[in-house]
Parts: structure tokens; sequence; C-alpha cells
């Protein structure tokens, strides 16, 4: 028995029947597999939208978006409560913007050091450290949050900031509560750290050695080449990072309903114990009448539209700032 080969012709290489057979196999299993992705994705958001039908009409989707009492009611057939998710959808959005204002800064500066700045002795360990911390479990970051971090971290330095001229300021007025939206945001902002930051240095280490060196040779300091060169040409990967830094923050469940304070109002103060879409599916799922799981599925496809946003806005902030490749190319 002979094993199929690839015969040589006039013209060079000629493929086997078997090897003309496998191409469009693959190419058919290619777009299968691509194409299953979107069936997927179609098919959650279709059945859910389904589900929280009865929400939506009752409510409307304006109304529901933009109502400030949730009051569920016990009906297994009709909508007797009230939904409004708008203070649900604040939390969210300030939980996840303070996450990101606090990681990027860090992330930006985590990178250039380990890339740029960092002995080769410490640049692995480094490394290693931050993506330990990606993979920690957010069971296992909640805790230690509720017993230790909010303690003796954010508790503190909540207070300190209200009690300071700081706090003449509406955004960081007090009094500071335990749990709150400045707590979750600081413990988010650890969780999307690693992510951030892997992007980012990933961005920068692709930087072409020819503008680093032609950047040298015109006596650009060390500072100067990382501000005008490797900054400005990883800022595509930075915001492609930051997306998905925003897009964990978004769907984070556990830390953030164990941190921000479960409460349906509304504080312009960080320092205000609040809610959050994730933390209210969390907190009322398990023991929610029919009724409500309606309302909480419409929370679901509330959550899934505004990640969908996050992930265009990504996109389109990217194509403007230039192209990338590799993992920074979200």
């Amino acid at each position: 028995m002979t094993t199929p080969t690839l015969d040589k012709g006039p013209g060079g290489l000629r493929a086997s029947g078997k090897g003309r057979l496998a191409d469009p196999l693959f190419r058919w299993a290619v777009v299968v597999a691509a194409t299953s992705v979107l069936v997927i994705l179609a098919v959650m958001m279709g059945r859910t939208t389904v589900s929280a039908w009865p929400i939506f009409q009752a409510e409307g989707v304006w109304g529901f978006l933009t109502g400030r009492e949730w009051s569920t009611g016990q009906s297994r057939s009709e909508v007797t409560g009230s939904y409004g998710a708008l203070p649900f959808i604040y939390g969210t959005v300030v939980i996840s913007v303070l996450a990101v204002v606090i990681a990027v800064p860090l992330a930006l500066g985590i990178a250039l050091f380990t890339n740029e700045l960092a002995p080769w002795w410490l640049r692995k360990p480094l490394v290693y450290a931050i993506d330990t911390l990606a993979m920690v479990p957010s069971i296992v970051i909640a805790i230690v949050a509720v017993f230790f971090f909010i303690p003796v971290v954010t508790d503190p330095m909540g207070r300190f900031i209200a009690d300071s001229p700081l706090g003449a300021l509406p955004l960081l007025s007090g009094p500071a509560q335990r749990a709150s939206y400045w707590s979750a945001g600081l413990v988010l902002s650890i969780m999307i750290l690693p992510i951030i930051t892997a992007v980012t240095r990933e961005t920068f280490a692709n930087t072409p050695p020819d503008e680093r060196n032609a950047a040298y040779a015109m006596g650009a300091t060390r500072w100067e080449v990382m501000r005008w060169v490797i900054i400005p040409r990883g800022f595509p990967g930075m915001v492609g990072g930051t997306m998905l830094g925003i897009g964990r923050a978004l769907g984070e469940t556990i830390v953030v309903a164990f941190t921000v304070g479960s409460s349906q109002r509304m504080g312009t103060s960080l320092f205000f114990g609040g809610d959050a879409v994730t933390a209210v599916i969390f907190n009322t799922f398990a023991t929610a009448s029919p009724e409500a799981i309606w309302g909480l599925l419409a929370l679901g496809v509330t959550l899934f539209v505004m990640t969908m946003l996050v992930n265009v806005l990504a996109r389109l902030i990217v194509m403007r700032a230039g192209r990338v490749s590799g993992d920074a190319a979200v």
C-alpha cells in the first residue's frame, strides 16, 4: 500500500487527489467553527430577549432603562411590579469607569518599567506575578477584599479623602461607607490590571527597533523615547487592552456583589453604597419569583448590549488610531 504524495510535474508540485479533497473540507470546517460563535451568540441573545419581553412590553424599553424603582412582583403570568434599571446601570458604569481610571495608569507604568527600565533579573518574576494575578479566582479576591482590603485600604482611604478639602467636591463627599462604589471600583481595578498590562506590554514590545534607534540617534533620552515613540506607537494596543478591561469590569459578579453595597439608591459620591446589574442578578436570582426572573433576564439583556457597545467603540477607536496585530488587536 502506497502513501499519497505530491507528484512533481512540469510546472512544479501537483497535489494528490486526497490533497485536493482535504483543502475544501478544511475550509468548510473553519467556516463552520467561526459561524458557530455567531449562532451561539444569536441564540443566547434571542432566547434571553424573548424571556424578558414581558418586562420590556410592560415598562417600555426606555421606561425600563430610565426607571428608578425596582419592586418585583410575585405573579407567574403577568407583570405586577415596577422594574426600573437605571440605578443598577448607573452603578455598573460608575464602578467600571473608576476601575479603568485607576488601572490604566498603573498598567502603563508597569508595562514601561517591565519593557524598558527593569533589570533583566526582575523582568520575568514581575511578568509572572502579573500573569498569576490574572488567574486568581474571583471568589478569592472577593473574600480577601471583604476581610482585608476594604477594612485596611479602601475604607481608611475613603474616610481620609472625605474628611480632607477634597470632600467638598460632590464626587468625593462623605460620609464614606465601607461598601460603596469606591470599594468596588478599587477592587475591580486590581482584577483588570493584569489584562490591560499584558496587552499594553506586548504592544510596546512590538515597537520597531529602527524607530527606537532613530530617536536615540537624534539625541533623545530614554524618557523621551518612551514618551514620543513607544507610547504613541502602542496607543491602539492600549485602547484595546483598556476595552478588554472594561468588558471584564462590566461582567464581574462576585466581587461587585460583595463590595458595592446593594442599595437601589443612586448617589453622586463615590463613597455612596449603590448596586450594579451583575450584583442584583447574583443576589436575587436564587429566590426570585417567575416575574422577577423576567426582570433579571431583562437586566441581562441590558448588560449584553452595554458590553457589545463597548466592544464596537473599542473597534472604532483602534481603527482610527492605527492598525495593531497579535493579542492587542481586539
